[in-house]
């Protein structure tokens, strides 16, 4: 391997973000293209792995791509906060002029960083990878993911582009302005979008993972939804107001319905104990899923309140451990002005 030990004092233009959780099999691969493609730029740049509490090599192999490397720079954080946490560490680490974003299982293609750079290049602030095809992945997933971009852009007063992902090129201003929202249960696409400035998007193929297995379980995909939706609308709150008024005035029309019928119907009774029954469970699971709603939105502000940071850091590679992140770049540039 050449020795890239020059490039250590430079500061990137490019920062690639890559957050990591048990890839020890895809590292190595990864490293190997990212140079391979961001060589071909002719500007400093650094790869910036974030290792969310993996228990496998993952963070041991981050270690030695740095020694390999030196634009290899390396987060340990102390366990796994999960994929949205841990690319926020990443983005706070990352120094470059722009910064892309790219899942480590190489199923976004890093040739494709080529074109996003293009873009910018051109003057746009955000080049967002779009799908065209999505292989070795479930018709589920794939059902779901379609389904989950149309609803989320119903119910938002945002715009989030259709089949994209975190696969993003961002320029500087934009990843601070991502940085300057501090809320803790993180849509980072939805938060993107909400930023705005000039996007744009580039067409791409997505690969099957190269190797390892997904990490993306049901579980998280319904969590990382219920995040995405809760933090940008207040659909389902309204959704609870829509429901009480309509059951209020189904009820008010059967009370005046009973009423008609007890004076001017026959002697009957239409109304016995079974409808009752079913009638006061319906409401009572009506009131539930409503308080449900309610928890949601409540249980999001009290994890703001509590104020805990984002995440802990266990060990880095790279970086300077003296100064946190924002000053280490505030450092880095009036060092460039100096110059």
């Amino acid at each position: 391997m050449a020795n890239n030990h020059n490039h250590k004092l430079e500061k990137p233009v490019f920062s690639i973000v890559s957050p990591v959780h048990n890839e020890e099999k895809v590292l190595h691969e990864l490293y190997r293209r990212v140079r391979e493609v961001m060589d071909q730029t002719g500007e400093p740049w650094e790869l910036v792995l974030v290792d969310d509490g993996s228990r496998d090599r993952s963070a041991d192999i981050i270690a030695e791509l740095h020694q390999q490397d030196p634009r290899v720079k390396g987060i340990s954080l102390s366990r796994n906060f999960l994929f949205q946490i841990a690319v926020t560490a990443g983005l706070e680490h990352a120094a470059g002029d722009a910064v892309v974003l790219i899942d480590a299982d190489l199923q976004d293609p890093p040739e494709v960083i080529l074109e996003m750079i293009a873009k910018w290049r051109e003057g746009y602030d955000v080049v967002y990878g779009v799908r065209t095809e999505r292989e070795g992945e479930t018709w589920f997933k794939l059902f779901t993911a379609k389904m989950f971009y149309r609803i989320i852009n119903r119910i938002t007063g945002i715009q989030i582009p259709v089949d994209t992902g975190d696969f993003r090129l961002m320029d500087r201003r934009v990843v601070d302005a991502v940085l300057q929202m501090p809320e803790r249960n993180r849509f980072l696409r939805g938060m993107v979008s909400w930023v705005g400035y000039r996007q744009t998007g580039v067409y791409y193929k997505r690969r099957a993972r190269y190797a390892g297995e997904t990490k993306f379980t049901v579980r998280k995909m319904t969590r990382f939804a219920l995040d995405a939706i809760t933090s940008f609308s207040y659909f389902p709150l309204q959704l609870a107001t829509y429901l009480g008024f309509t059951i209020a005035g189904i009820s008010l029309i059967a009370v005046v319905a009973v009423i008609l019928i007890r004076l001017f119907g026959p002697h009957t009774p239409l109304l016995g104990q079974a409808t009752t029954l079913v009638a006061v469970l319906f409401l009572g699971g009506v009131q539930l899923i409503s308080l449900g709603i309610i928890g949601e939105y409540l249980g999001r502000i009290y994890d703001e309140v509590k104020g805990r940071p984002l995440y802990l850091v266990d060990k880095k590679w790279g970086f300077d451990d003296s100064l946190r992140p924002r000053e280490a770049r505030r450092v880095e540039e009036s060092t460039e002005i100096s110059r």
